[in-house]
């Protein structure tokens, strides 16, 4: 069976990520920094038949990256990397004037850092896998300026940016970087607590996540909807 590695998976996008995969007889290893949900999507994930590892932690503690990686060795080896944790700049989000320096800092840590780190730690056995692939999840504040949204999207520009760089580095693997766009997450409602508006479920963008497996096209950046819509 191919081997996942999701981060922030026990919530949002990552859980529904898991439940697909899972859905189609992969094996995952999954963390998040709260234990007692993780567990639970653990669970739920597991009763699709699948093998799930479930690691509590912060991917910015190297020994935690360590840990996901092997264990993902144990279960066969690393096909797929979805580096999905992710962190704000300030809750809600501030204009650049008042963004404090210490939430930057966090969430280039969690966005960035981290993801290098667990790309570093996994690339032995993403090069032995046979199709393997690096999939980040972007935003649409890494490429529009909006008003708040500078450190945060700024984070999510240099992810981009390692993301491509990746991908001519490593020809031999797929390294996607993907919009997800406007989901209703635990993440989202903390930067605009007064957002409104319908929003998909991420349930409902995981097909767009899938098509890049089942399809393999070229590295680079992607948006959901547009996956979407082009398979209608």
């Amino acid at each position: 069976m191919p081997v996942a590695i999701i981060t922030g998976a026990s919530e949002g996008l990552g859980e529904a990520l898991a439940h697909g995969l899972a859905l189609r007889g992969w094996d995952l290893v999954i963390d998040a920094r709260d234990a007692v949900p993780l567990a639970e999507t653990a669970g739920l994930v597991s009763s699709h038949g699948t093998r799930v590892t479930a690691l509590p932690g912060d991917v910015t503690d190297a020994a935690h990256r360590a840990e996901l990686v092997a264990a993902a060795r144990r279960l066969g080896g690393v096909d797929l990397l979805v580096h999905n944790a992710g962190a704000l700049d300030a809750e809600p989000l501030a204009r650049l004037e008042e963004l404090p320096l210490e939430g930057l800092r966090r969430a280039l840590e969690v966005n960035v850092v981290a993801a290098l780190g667990l790309v570093q730690e996994a690339l032995p056995l993403l090069r032995a896998a046979a199709a393997g692939a690096v999939l980040v999840v972007g935003a649409d504040a890494a490429v529009a300026a909006g008003p708040r949204w500078g450190g945060y999207g700024a984070s999510k520009a240099a992810l981009d940016q390692l993301a491509a760089v990746l991908a001519v580095e490593e020809p031999g693997l797929r390294v996607w970087a993907v919009d997800p766009g406007d989901l209703p997450t635990d993440l989202y409602a903390a930067a605009v607590p007064d957002g409104d508006g319908p929003r998909p479920a991420p349930a409902g963008v995981v097909p767009a996540f899938l098509r890049l497996l089942d399809e393999r096209p070229a590295s680079g950046r992607y948006g959901a909807p547009a996956l979407l819509d082009e398979r209608r």
